[in-house]
């Protein structure tokens, strides 16, 4: 969100050497694993073959992937990594990863197909839970909330294998009051409370994106109305008033008062 940056893209090497690192000591059992924004193909290749790795010490191990390429701005979709990033999503990140939290767009580049209708986007979400994760939640789209357009469509599914082979599958979706400002960092955030909430909640998708989508709502409100004070009167928050206030929002982070209510499907 800013003019200007600095610092160091680590590459794959760099990954494998810390990560061998982490082996020697044998401190490589991990319950989580949890990716977001990556520029580099050979170091998403060498995300999976860490994950891989990480499964056969522990079977129980989830890879929350989000597979962050791009977004939508006025109905027009764009990628901001490479495109040769979406292969590699697609054909070998997707399959291993057990919850993938994708926008509307990052959906449609995944499986190939546009999203207009909510009936779309459950298929699509089939589609996604076919390729292998069994929790897919379309963060964000540019669908016609039922209550209005001052909503925000979230999507979620939740596909679980009974023992006797059956299949299950909850879906569930959360409108959300829109924020009028542009955050950087919400998807992160998204991610890593989904992460949580479906840790406390592993069998209830429900609860575990109203928890998330609450934590939200309290994170950007509290953070428009202080920006909004520290911009002053009739200016435009700039990058940093808009810096998501987490650290203030400890509390709601930790037990978010359930302010967004979800639909089950």
């Amino acid at each position: 969100g800013y003019a200007h940056w600095k610092g160091q893209v680590l590459n794959s090497d760099e990954l494998h050497e810390l990560y061998e690192g982490l082996k020697l000591n044998k401190v490589n059992r991990y319950d989580y694993v949890l990716t977001g924004y990556t520029r580099d193909t050979s170091f998403l290749a060498m995300v999976v073959d860490i994950v891989q790795e990480l499964k056969q010490q522990n079977s129980n191990l989830v890879y929350v992937c989000d597979p962050v390429m791009g977004d939508k701005w006025n109905g027009e979709g764009s990628m901001y990594v490479p495109k040769d990033l979406l292969p590699v999503y697609r054909d070998k990140v997707v399959p291993v990863a057990d919850i993938i939290t994708p926008n509307q767009f990052e959906a449609e580049l995944l499986t190939g197909r546009k999203i207009y209708t909510e009936k779309d986007a459950l298929e699509v979400m089939d589609m996604l839970h076919a390729m292998g994760p069994e929790t897919v939640v379309i963060t964000s789209s540019d669908l016609q909330a039922p209550l209005g357009n001052d909503y925000l469509i979230a999507l979620g599914s939740h596909r679980k294998t009974k023992a006797d082979g059956t299949r299950i599958t909850q879906r569930i979706r959360v409108e959300s009051p829109k924020v009028d400002a542009v955050f950087v960092g919400t998807g992160d955030l998204f991610a890593a409370m989904l992460l949580a909430w479906t840790h406390k909640h592993p069998n209830n998708l429900k609860v575990a994106c109203e928890k998330t989508v609450s934590a939200m709502q309290h994170v950007l409100q509290r953070t428009i109305k202080c920006a909004k004070v520290q911009a002053g009167e009739g200016n435009k928050p700039n990058s940093a008033q808009l810096e998501l206030r987490m650290v203030q929002s400890k509390k709601d982070i930790e037990n978010p008062e359930i302010i967004v209510k979800a639909t089950v499907l």
